[in-house]
């Protein structure tokens, strides 16, 4: 019995990787080959589609209707008969009935273990309410033993039905949330990740009091009669995270790795059934790259991906030679660059800004690590050939990085295509649009955060800020610059429809449209999502198109998201997902 646009010749159905268990299948299936199988013979493919529109993003907007891949590679693209001689004994046939093939949706930024991990703690982009959080702590904290950390992450002030009373900068005060949870210190992570709302028990634990400083880059809200508040803005997150850490380190060290492991687990599958096959992780430590490494000889990283170490010259200096790596494990894990933090996020008023908040009229953000320092990192990744991927949010911040970045470069005149980033530059002064193509710095950019966040960008810039700078994707490329495109989860969620959609549509939430003239084309968003994630990581080469030699990365969706109207691409399906040829994730199954 075959099952509908689909035939093989061999038998079992495929596992997904990292223990994800296969649905029940027909006696006639079979799985793709896994490491270590024997190889195909010569001129025989591990896999072939067949009746798709294949759109290839080769630069002739070719679009084929078939594909054949082998030892992980695109071994054939044309039309249907021109792959068909690749079938043998062992491929495996896909019939796409039509449907709309592409290469490998690529996140092109975003926070990989955060991912897992958010999938571990209290989810609270769900909250209506500071009620509901309130709530969902309380029921956690009942179920809890004393003393145990509750986190959660995913609140958003300005996305609550009804505000926070009583509440201090439009955001809540710990009393209620002390109340339902008196013995369990409690950590709860802002959506953008630049502010944490901890409650009375966490505060006492990290020392925190009236008489508590503000540490360097960040803050500690205090009510009228001087109390903290329970947030704590930007680098003031690291007094709670201190402690927090503390405990987390008391745990055995299999207790930890075993987490670890869970975190990447829950990841990985998160991402395949999004239709992502690479992933560009926006900053973790030495010990996650272990992790990583690690993984990678086992197996277990279907998804590629390209890692941003963090940290300051001192973290870094002396291993970066020794963790430089580029395709490790069958092209599943790149090192090869920096990430730093020069400013906050708009949402929580850490957004570096050149002029103050339209809302917040005594403040202009925030500088979370000095411009001086990250100069300092520069050198030492022109040292040691590594990029340098620097987030920048508010105006200010992203004319420091330009400055920064300008300066390093004239004193390395020798050197060219460095491609270094600026993640997110979300805000940026007419002035310094062209810059970004003059100094060939890439602007890694978040379509869906301009529909996330449209509704209450103009309450902190004013119209007149937000109409010139804010998500000026359609001057920047206009400017030359290259745009990416990803979704900076878990601040988002990863589904790269709706950043593709937000990218087209501009559409808010009530269904009016943020500038929509800053919007990209369907052919424009598609590119941010493929063919320019690949160029920011030096991966052109290998993937964002589909071409013979390249990666057999691939995505196949229900429908065709460059010609359906808007409306559909939420509608959409990720029905396959194909990493080196390989059936990593199906709908179907």
């Amino acid at each position: 019995m075959i099952r509908r646009n689909e035939t093989r010749t061999r038998h079992l159905m495929p596992l997904l990787l990292l223990g994800l268990a296969a649905c029940a299948t027909d006696a006639a299936e079979s799985p793709d080959a896994a490491p270590g199988d024997a190889p195909l013979p010569e001129g025989v493919a591990e896999l072939v589609l067949t009746n798709g529109r294949i759109v290839t993003l080769d630069g002739t907007n070719a679009a084929v209707s078939g594909l054949a891949a082998k030892d992980g590679r695109i071994a054939a693209l044309g039309a249907d008969e021109d792959v068909t001689g690749w079938v043998g004994e062992g491929t495996r046939v896909i019939d796409l009935g039509g449907r709309l093939a592409i290469p490998g949706f690529i996140e092109g930024h975003g926070h990989f273990m955060g991912l897992g991990n958010a999938q571990m703690i209290l989810d609270l982009t769900t909250a209506a309410t500071w009620d509901d959080i309130v709530d969902m702590v309380a029921e956690a904290a009942a179920n809890a033993e004393s003393g145990v950390w509750i986190s959660g992450r995913g609140w958003h002030q300005e996305k609550w039905s009804t505000p926070p009373d009583p509440m201090v900068e439009g955001q809540p005060v710990h009393d209620g949330l002390s109340a339902v949870s008196p013995g369990n210190p409690v950590i709860l992570t802002h959506a953008s990740g630049h502010a944490s709302f901890v409650n009375g028990r966490a505060l006492e634990l990290a020392g925190i009091d009236a008489e508590t400083p503000n540490p360097p880059g960040g803050e500690i809200v205090h009510d009228a009669e001087g109390r903290p508040t329970g947030v704590l803005r930007e680098t003031a997150q690291g007094l709670a995270r201190r402690v927090f850490n503390e405990e987390e380190a008391s745990r055995s060290r299999a207790e930890r790795e075993s987490s670890a492991r869970e975190q990447v687990r829950l990841a990985n599958e998160d991402l395949l059934r999004k239709g992502i096959t690479s992933f560009q992780d926006a900053g973790s430590g030495f010990g996650t790259v272990d992790l990583l490494k690690t993984l990678a000889d086992e197996g277990r990283l279907p998804v590629r991906l390209y890692v941003m170490l963090r940290g300051g010259v001192e973290d870094l200096e002396g291993r970066l030679d020794e963790y430089r790596m580029i395709g490790y494990g069958d092209d599943r894990l790149t090192v090869r660059s920096i990430k730093q933090v020069v400013d906050g996020a708009l949402g929580s008023h850490g957004a570096w800004l050149l002029q103050p908040y339209a809302d917040m009229p005594s403040s202009t953000g925030l500088a979370t690590t000095p411009p001086a320092e990250i100069a300092r990192v520069a050198r030492l990744a022109i040292a040691h050939d590594y990029q340098v991927n620097t987030h920048a949010i508010g105006d200010r911040g992203n004319r420091e990085v330009l400055d920064l970045y300008e300066r390093t470069f004239a004193d390395h005149a020798d050197l060219d295509d460095l491609r270094w980033r600026i993640e997110h530059a979300q805000h940026i002064d007419p002035a310094d649009i062209p810059r970004f193509a003059q100094l060939g710095v890439i602007a890694s950019m978040q379509g869906i955060h301009a529909c996330s966040d449209g509704p209450w960008v103009m309450l902190r810039l004013g119209e007149g800020r937000a109409r010139s700078g804010a998500y000026v994707w359609q001057d920047l490329m206009k400017a030359g610059a290259v745009v990416t495109n990803g979704t900076d989860v878990p601040v988002e969620d990863a589904d790269p429809l709706a950043s593709f959609h937000c990218t087209v549509t501009r559409l808010i939430e009530g269904g009016s449209t943020f500038f929509e003239g800053q919007g990209m084309t369907r052919e424009e968003a598609l590119h941010s999502y493929t063919r320019a994630n690949a160029y920011a990581a030096f991966e052109e080469d290998l993937k964002g198109t589909l071409e013979v030699g390249k990666l057999a990365d691939i995505t196949v969706l229900s429908r065709d998201i460059l010609t359906i109207p808007a409306d559909e691409i939420l509608e959409t399906e990720v029905d396959y997902t194909i990493v080196g040829g390989r059936v990593e994730y199906s709908r179907e199954n």
